[in-house]
């Protein structure tokens, strides 16, 4: 059969069109991948503009304001003496031992209240109360009772976190679809097979947000508690600075506190992917 003419004449223009297809792709999927970092650059780098163009023009005393050359020569040579990373590695440990026991009570606390309506009925008013109250309000009877060590520290930390995953993994197993349950009923599960194959996986998400949340939360109490009642870590350094006027180590310290927990969260939403892998997006 012959090949019109018209068709061959076309024929290096559409090749031309699918060759260049996978490059413009690419570039696509690659600005798409980093859309959110390059809409959430602006801000950031607008601040640290004013706070440059300020401390060169002296609209701010340095004893007020440090510069941003005077901050970074000081996180350097914190560094370099290890005593930034000496105080870090304090509060990582802290941080991860209050965690921890954040996250085994309020998950068994989330889980026993999720799957037994009598035990939250006794449990749930005296819980709400009790998250009521903040980390501070705890810290002068905490102190009575177990001292300034590091039990009063876990205890405030874990404290922090178990609420939010209480919480979240009690309203995840609450709210667990009915027809889940109807299907499982219908291919008669077993208890142990309902809560395995059906509640808990239907009710990862929300308690994985949960542990996010208790993170934050987490980090969030160590830093209070190590700003009034410690004598070593980031929340320290914190204080220290402050009383000796060096507002560059401050500075320094807050944005270590602000990036350790950035990547503690991004650690976390990384390992929610791996596990909630199997989820379909809504959009």
């Amino acid at each position: 059969m012959a090949i019109p003419s018209a068709t061959l004449a076309a024929a290096p223009a559409v090749a031309a069109t699918r060759h260049d297809r996978p490059r413009g792709h690419a570039y696509t999927a690659f600005f798409g991948r980093w859309a959110s970092v390059w809409l959430a650059l602006p801000f950031p780098l607008g601040l640290l503009l004013l706070w440059a163009v300020s401390s060169h023009f002296g609209w701010v005393a340095p004893q007020v304001l440090p510069s941003p050359q005077a901050v970074l020569a000081t996180f350097i040579d914190l560094a370099r003496s290890g005593e930034l990373w000496d105080n870090l590695w304090i509060s990582l440990l802290r941080v991860l031992a209050g965690f921890g026991v954040g996250v085994a009570g309020g998950l068994l606390l989330g889980v026993a209240m999720g799957l037994s309506p009598v035990f939250k009925d006794y449990v749930y008013p005296f819980f709400k109360a009790f998250s009521q109250v903040p980390v501070l309000g705890w810290l002068p009877l905490l102190m009575l009772l177990v001292g300034i060590d590091e039990a009063l520290k876990i205890i405030l930390i874990a404290k922090a976190a178990l609420v939010p995953i209480a919480v979240n993994t009690y309203k995840g197993i609450e709210n667990v679809p009915a027809r889940y349950v109807e299907v499982a009923r219908v291919l008669q599960f077993s208890r142990w097979q309902l809560l395995w194959r059906v509640v808990f996986p239907a009710a990862l998400p929300p308690v994985w947000n949960g542990v996010r949340y208790g993170f934050t939360h987490a980090w969030l109490a160590l830093v209070v508690v190590e700003l009034l009642a410690s004598s070593e870590g980031l929340g320290y350094m914190i204080v220290f600075g402050r009383q000796l006027f060096q507002l560059d180590v401050v500075i320094a310290a807050v944005a270590v506190v602000g990036v350790v927990g950035y990547l503690g969260d991004q650690l976390l939403a990384r390992i929610e992917v791996i596990l909630l892998g199997w989820r379909r997006s809504g959009f």
